[in-house]
């Protein structure tokens, strides 16, 4: 008698691929089923159905060049065949086991962070999301400092639990009663809109120099950490000037605090030339954390420590999902592209010229108030009038919707919902960025028209 399990696995044909929904009834199901504070881009937002390299295409089959990747997440571009095929490989080998059980791909990756995070980070904890890695990075300067208060900056963003969403410096981002117990935030280095009406340099770093202020008179003189983003992200990469981290992290540290970099979103050769945001500044982290980029689509975080921190995480802890062997591989595999391409160097080339084209449309747009940002990761920030520096979210809106309309899809942040965040992936080409100055003039001009 044959065996069963083979009898049956020959008789086995592959399922038919489900039909596709139209794009309405994608509209519809969304809508219908989906948690209505999910936030989407459009009045009527398309439906993502395909990926290649730089490139996405919606349910009607419209093509757009994709200037934004999922948050800053898809750096080598979408459906990047050597990362799809580790993915490919491991899922046929191993698809999951806990953190119980190590794994071949978690090691590999871990010794790799160890050797590219920044400073002494080198011992690693593997999550699902930048969320769970800043919220472990929260819990290890508490436990190694022995204290719980914390020092995070307005227009931060940490992630989506209880505890980030407190440390996060923005209300919108911040639903229900959020408020962290024992978090303070200072004055970020917004240098646009300087809270304290200086200018840079002649401000002599007032806004780093402030969180002193604040420690001595809302803490118990105590914290546990500093938590910043080398650019913040959601904020509408807001950029510090040099040396603002040396003397915030100087000030933190002397209150017996450690350092917590939120790489997140700045991560890899995302801000050019280097591969982690914060080694632009002459300062080193105690705990680094990774997500988005890191595995170009799969779901991955990562918290990383020095080994003095990581020894004083006494007691047991564990991630069901963390370490996944399919994450691992996909990280493991984005980390060997960024490396052996030099793709922080690319950044660095292609952010300049980047650069270059956004100032020029900022000489021709009035709407323009503020161009920054470091490599592949640039804003434009609009403004009602540059003399008053009116937030125009109204105008922004607009334009997104015009760059879509024209086959560029870019990305939106800002306390105020007036910036534009562009990131293409980081292996992008001049040509490709030549056409998104292109269709970010001509999406400037008709947005201009409409709003007349």
């Amino acid at each position: 008698m044959p065996n069963q399990q083979e009898s049956v696995s020959q008789e086995e044909t592959p399922p038919a691929c489900r039909p596709p929904l139209s794009t309405q009834a994608i509209r519809d199901a969304h809508r219908r089923y989906i948690l209505p504070a999910v936030q989407t881009f459009y009045d009527e937002p398309m439906p993502i159905v395909r990926g290649k390299g730089q490139h996405v295409w919606d349910s009607d089959g419209n093509r757009y060049l994709d200037f934004f990747g999922g948050i800053l997440t898809v750096g080598l571009g979408h459906c990047h065949p050597e990362v799809n095929q580790a993915i490919r490989e491991q899922v046929d080998t191993l698809q999951h086991v806990t953190t119980m059980f190590p794994n071949q791909p978690m090691v590999e990756l871990a010794e790799r962070l160890a050797r590219l995070s920044p400073g002494g980070c080198r011992k690693s904890f593997f999550t699902n999301s930048g969320t769970e890695a800043n919220e472990m990075a929260l819990l290890m300067a508490e436990l190694h400092t022995g204290n719980s208060e914390v020092i995070a900056l307005r227009h931060g963003y940490s992630g989506r639990s209880r505890l980030t969403m407190g440390a996060t410096g923005q209300a919108p981002w911040r639903l229900g009663a959020s408020a962290a117990a024992g978090v303070r935030h200072v004055a970020n280095a917004y240098c646009y809109r300087c809270p304290f009406g200086l200018e840079y340099p002649s401000c002599d770093l007032r806004c780093a120099r402030d969180i002193e202020d604040v420690i001595q008179t809302t803490t118990s003189g105590r914290v546990a950490g500093f938590i910043a983003e080398p650019i913040q992200g959601v904020g509408g990469f807001i950029t510090p000037p040099p040396g603002y981290f040396e003397v915030a992290v100087d000030i933190v540290r002397r209150y017996g605090g450690i350092f917590i970099c939120d790489e997140v979103q700045t991560g890899w050769g995302r801000t050019g030339a280097k591969l982690n945001g914060i080694d632009h500044w002459e300062v080193e982290p105690d705990i680094v954390t990774y997500a988005k980029g890191l595995g170009n689509g799969v779901p991955v975080g990562a918290t990383v420590a020095t080994d003095e921190v990581a020894a004083t995480v006494q007691g047991n802890t564990l991630s069901t999902f963390g370490g996944n062997p399919v994450s691992m591989a996909a990280a493991g595999a984005v980390l060997e592209v960024v490396e052996r391409e030099n793709l922080a160097e690319n950044a660095k080339r292609m952010g300049a010229h980047l650069r270059g084209g956004l100032e020029e449309l900022a000489e021709a747009h009035p709407a323009i108030g503020d161009v920054r940002g470091k490599g592949l990761m640039q804003a434009l920030e609009f403004v009602e009038d540059r003399g008053t520096k009116t937030p125009d979210a109204v105008f922004t809106t607009c334009f997104l919707q015009k760059a879509r309309d024209g086959g560029l899809l870019i990305g939106k942040g800002g306390l105020y919902g007036n910036c534009v965040r562009i990131s293409p992936p980081l292996n992008i080409g001049k040509s490709d960025i030549d056409d998104a100055l292109v269709l970010l003039d001509r999406a400037l001009t008709a947005t201009e028209a409409a709003l007349r």
